[in-house]
């Protein structure tokens, strides 16, 4: 997707690297447009006036193999600074005459230190003499291109920051886009602004006026339906949709039976009396429960839960004139998740219930304002369009509501004692000024049972896991480091007050190697 045709960017070329967005997030975060865009695609560039430099992407491929992805030679020639990460760097490398190895004694995956060797443009202000950066590859570079220079080295890899001042090419074998390098902004700073000399140009507030012409330009005389579910990104996606076409688009609030306790009403009457919204309340819950039914394999619910989105949709469209649209809160995290929005290699994790879960063919067109944004941006352009702090500070929630976060059959019992225990832990987080602190806090029920003793009496019950976790953007994310009293408090409180819950269990682990969601 091409936000401009006509202003300043930065160009980064998806090599089908899981982390590819975090480099736009990270240059759109610095004031700087850019897009993202494949190898196939560099191949169609015609006007390069606009084009203030090129990121080469990591990626799963190999330039150590016969075929492997590239891109056209004269893109280096065209007198546009380019920085490759990881395997960008290789490929460099490989372009202009370097050798590369897969390499047991050379392969680095997570933490190392780098080491200066020579200054730089590149490193000003982001390496003295020593620094920690993130790795993630098995191939190296052992013999360095003619007219480059070593900038910097790891313990296992000498060529780790490589440059040629005088084309203004430089690769780095980590990972700056990541949090766990250590500075890793001050890198893109320099490349952005020191080498590349290009101005700030962007941010997300400045979006607001270009999506609602978007919307205007798109839509024209029709009828939009928005699947408002009562989170920030559909929140914010209906009140672009009424800046632009009010009377003309009608919301849609499905009840599923799948959503936290009382959140259905409360977001009904914040929508409907501040907000002025057209809304429809649709009752599928035993719809959606029977379909679920005896159904365990997570994909298989996510799949289910997207095509009768759509059929309950395409079926309310049928009661208005001129509805051609369904607008869904679809974020970037979302589509690398599912698929690749850029036609490259990325690995898919899971399908998205608005995403992977659609149907093939659909009679309405949908429609994404946000499919480019991070959660973080998506706020921005909520406080922008006055959305409360209530829903716009509000943790992410699945599409697929509880349904993933009970693991297993889902049964009416399961998930009023997961709605009991999540509210209970969400409450809890917000009384003692806890919640703002995380990115994402949920309650799951597990698929076994366990036994306790309450009283003198032996019980045979569930476990409820609570999952909390630190994060910036939801492609990594750390999990919460409660005080014991909170977790001993929060522990007696669900078991205490949740018939059925015996066992209170914290889930401690890291995107990667985990996802935020259990399913």
């Amino acid at each position: 997707m091409q936000f401009h045709n006509d202003k300043n960017k930065v160009l980064i070329i998806d090599f089908g690297s899981q982390v590819t967005k975090l480099i736009a997030r990270r240059v759109r975060e610095l004031g700087v447009y850019s897009e993202i865009i494949t190898a196939a695609e560099v191949k169609k560039l015609k006007n390069f006036s606009y084009i203030k430099g090129f990121i080469l992407s990591g990626g799963p491929s190999t330039v150590t193999e016969k075929k492997f992805q590239s891109v056209p030679k004269e893109i280096f020639y065209k007198d546009v600074p380019i920085l490759g990460i990881c395997y960008g760097l290789q490929l460099i490398a490989k372009i202009f005459g370097g050798k590369i190895k897969p390499s047991k004694k050379r392969r680095e995956f997570g933490r190392a230190y780098l080491f200066k060797k020579k200054s730089s443009p590149l490193i000003k202000n982001f390496l003295n003499k020593k620094n920690s950066v993130w790795m993630s590859h098995e191939d190296a570079v052992i013999r360095l291109p003619k007219n480059f220079k070593t900038i910097a080295s790891t313990k296992n890899s000498k060529l780790t920051i490589i440059e040629n001042s005088k084309r203004k090419i430089y690769g780095v074998q980590f990972h700056p886009e990541v949090t766990h390098t250590k500075n890793g902004n001050q890198l893109f700073k320099n490349f952005l602004f020191s080498i590349c000399k290009i101005k700030k140009n962007w941010s997300a507030t400045s979006q607001k006026k270009r999506l609602i012409d978007e919307i205007k330009k798109t839509v024209k005389k029709n009828k939009v339906i928005c699947a408002l579910s009562g989170g920030v990104d559909s929140s914010v996606v209906a009140l672009l949709i009424n800046k632009a076409i009010k009377k003309r688009l009608v919301c849609i609030m499905v009840d599923t039976g799948l959503m936290r306790k009382d959140e259905f009403k409360y977001t009904y009457d914040i929508f409907k009396k501040k907000y002025r919204l057209n809304i429809n309340l649709v009752d599928a819950s035993k719809i959606f429960l029977g379909k679920l039914k005896n159904i365990s394999n997570p994909e298989t619910k996510r799949k289910i839960i997207g095509k009768l989105f759509i059929k309950v949709f395409e079926k309310e469209s049928k009661k208005y004139k001129d509805i051609k649209f369904l607008a869904q809160g679809t974020l970037y995290p979302d589509i690398i998740e599912s698929k690749s929005s850029t036609g490259s290699k990325t690995s898919k994790i899971k399908s998205h219930h608005n995403v992977g879960g659609l149907p093939k063919k659909m009679k309405l067109k949908l429609i994404e304002p946000l499919k480019e944004f991070f959660k973080d941006e998506v706020r921005v352009l909520g406080k922008s369009l006055g959305l409360i702090k209530n829903i716009n500070l509000k943790h992410p929630f699945p599409g697929p509501g509880l349904a993933i976060r009970i693991i297993g059959n889902i049964t009416p019992e399961r998930i009023k004692m997961l709605q009991q225990a999540d509210q209970i832990f969400i409450n809890e987080l917000i009384e003692r000024k806890l919640y703002n602190k995380i990115w994402q806090a949920y309650a799951a029920l597990l698929p076994i049972k366990t036994v306790g003793v309450m009283g003198d009496s032996r019980t045979y019950e569930n476990i409820c896991l609570l999952r909390a976790v630190t994060s910036e953007d939801g492609m990594t994310a750390d999990y919460f480091s409660f005080p014991k009293n909170f977790i001993d408090n929060i522990s007696n409180k669900i078991i205490n007050n949740v018939k059925g819950i015996n066992r209170v269990v914290y889930d401690i682990t890291s995107k990667p190697p985990s996802t935020i969601e259990l399913e």
